[in-house]
């Protein structure tokens, strides 16, 4: 409730100004810029939310089933960024509205939604040199760390759902050089707590230590495009990142390291095993073609939660290996049809199926990735068998 208040004292101050003043922003650049007159800080704020339909239809061994339907809002945010003090020290704020943005609530959050996203400074404390500090996505794969804002498809693939790092709190140290001509190097290390965001009741298990490289032989890609899917900047020439991060989670105390279930004993405490994920990927860009590639990988110690008898709770690390290669090409007319190729296997104990899963998409930009309309159908096998279909239908707008 206090949450509904503020917003809606914010909104009323922002619509109060608009009422006596024309804004001179456009679409797609923010519902508000502020600057300060002293220039001491600065607010953008945009929200966005997406939209989509979806029909599935399972197999069940002899013919498809009848299609299930649904409709949701798969995301509604609310974004604040800017400077403080300094232009040397940014920040990031993310609020989720939707069911699927809060939800997660336990007695490690006080059963309270997970309205935060993301809260991070970040302090550009010398030359080439960021440290973050707060709650926002750790350096993990590169289609995780891709807004979803920008993504090419209506949403991430298997391998992301399975093994991605997602977000979590602690601080993060970034620096980039420039080893001769446009060849460019980027280090990403990070610590954090280890148990997902908006953890409020301590800390379980034990911190998380996250190493990503990034290398970019051509240079950078235009408007940070790396970042960003589709080549809606249609590079002119070749652009290329090639990336890898290591991930340690310390005695990691749920089933995907900072997501997923929490492994609890039958005496009320957390099993705890060491949880490592690896990810090699790479970014190509080039006159309207768009490529991404990635492998994922994740072990635990001792991925069987074991009880304080000796036996087994029940719960299991997911752990196992996925590839994900992702294309599309975009015409002149801003439509683009896009492919994508996903095999998920699993390690043995898990006694998870291999999966394989084929996408392809049809994308319609209007205001690039800020106003779109995307659409895809995927194929999916389980263990080489006939699994389901799903199409989905949907719009961005993000303003």
């Amino acid at each position: 409730m206090k949450l509904k208040i503020t917003l809606a004292l914010l909104i009323s101050a922002f619509l109060s100004v608009q009422a006596q003043e024309i804004s001179d922003t456009s679409f797609g650049k923010g519902l508000l810029n502020f600057v300060a007159k002293d220039s001491s800080f600065s607010v953008k704020f945009a929200p966005r939310f997406q939209v989509r339909s979806t029909s599935s239809w399972d197999y069940n061994g002899n013919s498809y089933e009848s299609p299930e339907h649904n409709f949701i809002v798969r995301r509604a945010r609310l974004k604040f960024d800017g400077f403080a003090y300094s232009s040397k020290l940014k920040y990031k704020i993310e609020l989720g509205l939707s069911n699927r943005d809060i939800s997660g609530a336990n007695q490690f959050n006080r059963n309270t939604p997970r309205y935060i996203l993301d809260a991070v400074l970040m302090w550009n404390f010398a030359k080439n040199f960021e440290l973050w500090a707060g709650q926002t996505k750790l350096p993990g794969n590169v289609e995780r760390v891709v807004s979803s804002a920008n993504l090419q498809l209506i949403d991430r693939s298997l391998l992301n759902s399975r093994f991605n790092i997602d977000r979590d709190l602690g601080i993060q140290l970034r620096h980039q050089s420039n080893l001769g001509g446009n060849f460019i190097i980027r280090e990403k290390l990070a610590i954090s707590q280890g148990e997902g965001r908006n953890v409020t009741e301590g800390n379980e298990g034990g911190l998380q230590y996250t190493a990503r490289l990034e290398l970019l032989p051509f240079g950078n890609f235009k408007s940070k495009g790396d970042y960003s899917q589709s080549d809606l900047k249609r590079e002119e020439k070749p652009k290329l990142m090639l990336g890898a991060t290591y991930d340690l989670n310390q005695d990691a105390v749920k089933e995907r390291s900072v997501l997923g279930d929490y492994m609890f004993k039958s005496d009320g405490s957390l099993y705890e095993t060491d949880i490592t994920t690896i990810f090699a990927d790479a970014m190509f860009k080039y006159n309207g073609f768009s490529f991404m590639g990635e492998y994922a990988k994740r072990t635990a110690d001792n991925p069987i939660a074991i009880d304080t008898d000796g036996s087994p709770t029940g719960d299991i690390v997911l752990t196992g290996n996925a590839l994900n290669l992702q294309a599309g090409f975009l015409f002149k007319c801003d439509y683009e049809i896009v492919g994508r190729f996903t095999k998920v296997e699993y390690e043995t104990v898990t006694s998870a199926l291999p999966t394989k899963q084929y996408t392809f998409g049809l994308n319609k930009f209007i205001v690039g990735h800020k106003l779109k309309v995307q659409s895809d159908i995927n194929y999916t096998t389980v263990n080489g068998n006939k699994d389901n279909i799903t199409f989905r239908l949907g719009f961005d707008i993000h303003f």
